[in-house]
Order: structure tokens, then C-alpha cells, then sequence
């Protein structure tokens, strides 16, 4: 007799095609993370005596043109097949990270500052290629009604891949005794990576694309005409989390005294609890309601920022203790806001929601641009002032956590006046 009983599905990350394409993403991550943001400010600060204005510089040659070239990627990734691209951008980083170590030691002569800054703009090139491509490439890998929760899941690997790379490049660094073996190890994994693309990513183009980085200016116009304070508000508040984005490595050694590997194992189980709580935290922004949930978050991202920027004042305050713990509400913060944020924004227009959605990204990227060397530049400019102050060398290097407390603090009350 036979049964009517429909088998249950297999769980979307078991299934080999997915499951492939997530410890791709993974990888990646870990190894754009591990070269961009855990292995070059130190590197550049300590193996070649750069100043944080020059290292701002340079990581946000990096953001700048993955942000300049994403939208233009996912459309030749249409083209000619998301494949080509996953195997493309990786090795381009590969001979990035490498030819690094090549540059000659110049003593932060124009050359070897352009080098440096050539380098990590093809870097940015490799990832635009990546990414759109990755995304797509899952898109057309699951049915249209996993596809959010598939989309979820690349972005879980984002997060743990940064979670991962601050560890274990610091390791792969201490171990050695040296500031560039996790230059080296970076190659490897993009080696990896796109060995890994040629091999199991499927030939077929991509029909239709649906990552949401992919607008023409037309579009982008639009937004900005229709949705202006949402925009000002994504630029105000990714300009705070850029604020310390280049320099937290270098703050833990500076400050604190701590090794990479011991950093990297103090954000590990903050960072892999947001990876792991970030959908049941969804889920409560949910029941609060959209709004609610950027109001509260935000408010406790604030909190947590302004926690630490206090050790800028307050000598007590500068404790390895007081980051940990300030870094709570900001984790927290974090879940709740930012799928309620794009929600909200996604809501504003179905007319227009990918537009919008995408024109949000982009501003983000471009707050985060403007933050990253501002807060580099202070980090050291404003040493000699704290000296002066009698506040010592510390307030510059609590300086960025001032100016990203001041934008997300302000990104609240933005926040507040147009969420209703």
C-alpha cells in the first residue's frame, strides 16, 4: 500500500550544492578578512613603519573599489556565467597577497605607498568579482522560496569568516614570529578557493540575478531622489563603524599589549554568537516590529560605543574588561537592527524594493569609506593632543571609538525622527 505521506526536504546547508558554495563564501571571507583587516594594519605598521594615516588610506582603497566595482561585476557575471568569476577573483588576490611581500622596503616613500594601495584596489576588484557571483550562483541553486533563507546563510558565513580570520591569522603570525606569514597563508585559501569554484560550481550563465549590490546609476538617482534622509542616515551610521575598522587590531596591541592570536580569541566568541543568534534575533525584532527594533538596537549600539569611547576620558575606563563588555550591547544592537533596518527600507516602495535595498547597501559602503581613514588619521594625529591634555597617548587611540560613538549615536536619533 502506498503512502501519501510527502518525505521531508533535506536540510538546506546539507545539500552538496549549497553546502559547497557556503565553505567557499566561508573561505573567502576568512582569507579577504584575514589580509584586509587582521594581517595588513599590522603589518604595514610594524614590518614597514607606516603611519595609521597611510594604513587608513590603503585598507579603504580596498573598500572603495569593491564598492565601485560590485554592480559592474554582477551584471558581466550574467554574461558570461557566475564560474568564470569565482575562479577569477580569487586568483587575482592570490598574486595580491604575494606581490605584497614584494614591494621593496622604501621607507613609506610615494612608491611604495601607491604599491601598497594599487594592490589592495585589485583586491577590492577580486571580491566584486566574487561575491555578486557567489550570491547569484546560490540564487539559482535553491528554489525562489529558500532563496531568503539561503541568502541568510551566505551572510552567517560572513560574519563567521571575519570571526575566524582575526584568531587565526593572528596564530598563523605568532607562531611564525613574524607580521607576513598570514599574507602567505591568505594565497593559500584563495588558492583553495578557486580550485574549489573550478570544480564545483556548474557551467550555466545566470538568467536573473538577485544580489542586491547590483544598480545603475539610473537607479541609484532614483533612490536618491525618493528615499534622501534614509540614505543620509545609512552614510552617517557606516561612517562610525568605519571609524575603528582599521586601526581595533592595532588599538588591542597598542593599548593593551595583547598578541594578534590573543585578540583574535577574545572577538571569536562574541563574533560566532552574533553568527549563531543572528535568526532568532531576527525573529524578536519581528514581534517588536520593524521601527521598534532600529530604535532599540541602535540605542543599544550607542550605549555599548559610547562604553568605550569613555576610556578617552576616563584612564580606569581603559580595560580590556570595558571593551568586552561594551562590545555586548553592540553585538546585540547589531542583530536587532540591522535585518528590522533593511525591512524597513524594503518596504518603503515594492515598487522599488531592490533599487532602494541596493542604493541603502551603497551608502552604507560609502559611510564606511568615509570613516575608515578618518578614524585612521586620529588615531595618530590626536596622540600628541592627549599628551598635551594630560590624558596621554591613549586618547588617540580612543579617538576612533569617539567618532563612531558621535555617528551611530546620531544615526539613533535620526533613526528615531523618521521610523515611526
Amino acid at each position: 500500500m502506498e503512502s501519501n505521506q510527502v518525505e521531508p526536504k533535506v536540510a538546506l546547508w546539507k545539500r552538496p550544492a549549497v553546502l559547497r558554495l557556503l565553505i567557499i563564501a566561508l573561505l573567502a571571507e576568512i582569507g579577504y578578512a584575514a589580509l584586509n583587516i587582521s594581517t595588513m594594519p599590522v603589518y604595514l605598521k610594524y614590518d614597514r613603519n607606516f603611519g595609521e594615516g597611510w594604513i587608513g588610506l590603503i585598507v579603504t582603497a580596498f573598500l572603495l573599489s569593491e564598492a565601485i566595482f560590485k554592480g559592474w561585476m554582477g551584471k558581466v557575471a550574467d554574461r558570461v556565467g557566475y564560474k568564470r568569476l569565482m575562479v577569477i577573483g580569487p586568483t587575482l588576490t592570490v598574486g595580491t597577497a604575494l606581490l605584497s611581500l614584494a614591494i621593496p622596503h622604501t621607507g613609506g616613500r610615494a612608491d611604495e605607498v601607491l604599491s601598497f594601495i594599487v594592490l589592495r584596489a585589485l583586491d577590492g576588484l577580486g571580491a566584486a568579482m566574487l561575491w555578486p557571483a557567489a550570491f547569484a550562483a546560490m540564487s539559482s541553486t535553491v528554489d525562489e522560496s529558500e532563496n531568503q533563507q539561503a541568502m541568510s546563510m551566505l551572510n552567517t558565513c560572513y560574519l563567521l569568516g571575519v570571526a575566524l580570520a582575526l584568531p587565526i591569522s593572528g596564530i598563523v603570525n605568532d607562531v611564525t614570529g613574524t607580521r607576513w606569514a598570514s599574507l602567505v597563508f591568505a594565497a593559500g585559501l584563495f588558492i583553495f578557493v578557486a580550485l574549489s569554484a573550478l570544480r564545483s560550481v556548474p557551467e550555466k550563465p545566470v538568467v536573473h540575478s538577485h544580489h542586491e549590490g547590483e544598480l545603475d546609476v539610473k537607479q541609484l538617482m532614483g533612490s536618491a531622489h525618493t528615499i534622501p534622509i534614509y540614505l543620509l542616515l545609512a552614510v552617517v551610521t557606516f561612517a562610525g563603524v568605519g571609524f575603528p575598522m582599521a586601526v581595533i587590531k592595532l588599538f588591542a596591541v597598542d593599548e593593551f599589549r595583547m598578541s594578534e592570536s590573543a585578540f583574535g580569541l577574545l572577538v571569536l566568541p562574541a563574533a560566532i554568537a552574533m553568527a549563531a543568534f543572528g535568526v532568532p534575533m531576527s525573529k524578536l525584532g519581528e514581534k517588536l516590529g520593524k521601527h521598534r527594533a532600529v530604535h532599540f538596537g541602535m540605542g543599544l549600539c550607542t550605549l555599548g560605543v559610547s562604553l568605550i569611547a569613555l576610556g578617552a576620558f576616563i584612564p580606569p575606563m581603559r580595560s580590556v574588561w570595558v571593551l568586552a563588555l561594551g562590545g555586548l550591547p553592540v553585538g546585540i544592537g547589531f542583530l536587532l537592527a540591522i535585518p528590522a533596518w533593511m525591512a524597513s527600507v524594503s518596504d518603503l516602495d515594492p515598487k522599488a524594493r531592490a533599487a532602494n535595498v541596493g542604493a541603502v547597501m551603497t551608502a552604507q559602503g560609502v559611510g564606511a569609506i568615509i570613516g575608515a581613514p578618518l578614524g585612521s588619521f586620529c588615531y595618530g594625529a590626536l596622540q600628541p593632543v592627549g599628551i598635551s591634555l594630560g590624558l596621554g597617548a591613549s586618547f588617540g587611540h580612543y579617538s576612533p571609538f569617539i567618532g563612531c560613538a558621535l555617528c551611530v549615536g546620531a544615526g539613533w536619533v535620526l533613526g528615531l525622527r523618521i521610523l515611526r
